[in-house]
């Protein structure tokens, strides 16, 4: 009978684990204090649907959810209206352009 080597590596698993969803939120809180994060409220426009809101109706959203791994940094967060970021939930904006594209049909 031929013996296998196992891996004494811990196995990958699927997505990010909590403690970095935990460091990413922590990050996020400390992004939201800076004047860049500032500058971007006070031009009052939702990345997503274009409109103008006040700085108090924008919230800041991950491009690429941190749920999917994305990072809080300035490259990945937009402000969004809460209505719209309710709506990204935790889906990428392909994604989204893709479910309208089928009409709905489609589910992540």
């Amino acid at each position: 009978m031929k013996k296998t080597l196992k891996s004494k590596r811990p196995k990958k698993t699927q997505g990010p684990t909590v403690e970095s969803i935990r460091r990413e939120k922590a990050k996020a809180r400390e992004l939201r204090q800076t004047r860049w994060w500032q500058n971007q409220l006070s031009a009052g426009v939702c990345h997503y649907c274009g409109k103008t809101f006040s700085a108090q109706e924008l919230t800041l959203d991950h491009i690429v959810p941190v749920a999917r791994g994305g990072k809080s940094t300035r490259g990945n967060v937009v402000p969004a209206c809460k209505p719209c970021n309710s709506e990204k939930k935790y889906y990428t904006p392909a994604e989204l352009i893709l479910r309208d594209k089928m009409n709905s049909n489609i589910q992540f």
